[in-house]
């Protein structure tokens, strides 16, 4: 057994029969970090292998402790951990050793996992490139010299390479959905409310991030899915969900699946991407599905003002400590904190009857179509030297990441959704499709994502090396 690409829920069996203890697989996972971390700069803050091995040999000899007892986990670096330097990719934090775990953390460690380190992200999770001034950039595992994707970049290298069997990621704009897209992995973004986030600040009005699950195969997103969800009683608006594990099967000829492309050529894409996302629509066609295009269902601009409103809104609210500090914060975080304070309460008010209006139609939209399917980035992975791409197809872009504007629809009224791998293009490198649905449409989309998963396998077909 190959324990670098073995699943997670394979794994969690050969665990709990005894055929594999948590001693050999940790042993196994910090060889191949060290085999493979140092090209790609994913994992961060690993803790002091002596202790990783004896924790791993305290779960061998104790009880089992839940659902992933035994698999190493390396936590995004925007969240606490106890006792391993949290720095959320900022020189401010770059010391920051938390006494607590946050809420995600404490989660996984209740479920048995053993936190290992970090996986980098970019700085305060801004942009969709991880790179920052405290472990610099992560690279593509596919090409060393593009970027990964953000802000879950770390989360998906490390997946990509085999260095973890599962990852959290978090996702307000794509920050799961992009890199999964290009590492090759799966990256799923729940419905919103079903993960709680921290309880820290406000708890009823910013309605946009949410963390969720990666893996390499569905049946893996469901598994740690279950693991992270379910209501926190400091959070008002958490609420209870059924497990979506272990997956259902779904006849994929039942259902009917809507195309939306490029959204009327409002979201540009450069040359390739949109042939290689509609060549992967033909796993669902040949599985039974019927595939239909779609005309834009709302308008793309009136979306994205509503999103880049209410997302400067909700970060300015997180970055409001800092703000006396702000000349040492990267320039796409003062931008967001410079506009999000500037808002009048009109301003975002508004913003958000433009958001309800999208979500009524969305409502209508998913009354005839059981899913919807986008690309998940509109260019391939960029050279990791700059921070953001300024065109697409000659098209200037405007902000920090207009480049990432198909993710919005999607964003901006808390959908489901599950980033899949599409295959490779002319250059070798990864791309991947949204798969959305309904609110509270989590278990059905994970399943006919395992569906696809069978029929592909692009992650076991190419495995980054």
């Amino acid at each position: 057994m190959d324990l670098a690409q073995t699943s997670a829920t394979s794994l969690q069996r050969e665990l709990s029969s005894g055929r594999l203890s948590a001693l050999e697989l940790m042993r196994a996972t910090l060889e191949r970090i060290g085999e493979v971390n140092g090209r790609v700069n994913a994992i961060v803050a690993l803790r002091e292998p002596e202790v990783l091995l004896a924790e791993a040999r305290s779960m061998d000899e104790g009880a089992n402790r839940g659902p992933l007892h035994g698999i190493p986990i390396a936590v995004k670096d925007l969240v606490n951990v106890a006792g391993v330097v949290s720095t959320q990719g900022s020189p401010i934090f770059r010391d920051h050793v938390p006494k607590a775990d946050d809420l995600l953390a404490s989660r996984l460690r209740k479920a048995g996992a053993i936190l290992i380190g970090k996986t980098n992200t970019p700085e305060f999770g801004l942009g969709s490139h991880t790179f920052n001034p405290v472990y610099g950039a992560t690279r593509n595992p596919y090409n060393p010299s593009r970027s990964c994707g953000g802000s879950s970049g770390g989360a998906a290298v490390a997946l990509a390479t085999g260095m973890v069997s599962l990852a959290d990621g978090s996702d307000m704009m794509g920050s799961l959905r992009n890199p999964a897209a290009w590492n090759n992995v799966y990256g799923f973004r729940p419905s919103w409310g079903r993960v709680p986030s921290e309880p820290v600040g406000d708890s009823f009005l910013h309605q946009l991030s949410t963390a969720g699950p990666m893996a390499r195969c569905p049946e893996d997103l469901g598994l740690l899915l279950d693991v992270l969800s379910g209501p926190e009683p400091r959070q008002p608006l958490s609420r209870a969900s059924l497990p979506v594990s272990p997956l259902a099967d779904t006849d994929l000829s039942e259902l009917r699946i809507g195309w939306l492309g490029d959204w009327g050529g409002a979201f540009p894409c450069e040359e390739g991407v949109l042939d290689i996302c509609k060549d992967a629509l033909r796993a669902f066609s040949d599985l039974g599905a019927v595939v239909e295009d779609l005309a834009p269902p709302f308008a793309a601009d009136r979306i994205w003002d509503s999103w880049i409103t209410l997302r400067s809104w909700s970060v300015a609210a997180g970055l409001m400590p800092l703000a006396n500090r702000r000349e040492l914060l990267k320039d796409s975080a003062q931008w967001e904190l410079s506009r999000g304070m500037n808002f009048s309460a009109m301003d975002v008010h508004n913003a958000s009857v433009v958001r309800s209006e999208w979500f009524r139609q969305a409502v209508e939209l998913f009354a005839e179509f059981d899913a919807l399917v986008l690309p998940a980035a509109q260019v391939w992975p960029f050279d990791v030297d700059i921070p953001y791409p300024t065109e697409i197809a000659s098209k200037p872009m405007d902000t920090y990441h207009r480049w990432m504007q198909v993710v919005t629809p999607v964003s901006l009224i808390g959908l489901p959704c599950l980033s899949m791998p599409a295959g490779f293009g002319a250059q070798g490198l990864p791309m991947g499709i949204q798969l959305l649905g309904p609110r509270e449409s989590d278990a059905k989309l994970l399943s006919i994502g395992a569906a696809y998963h069978e029929a592909t396998k692009w992650p076991q077909t190419r495995p980054a090396a």
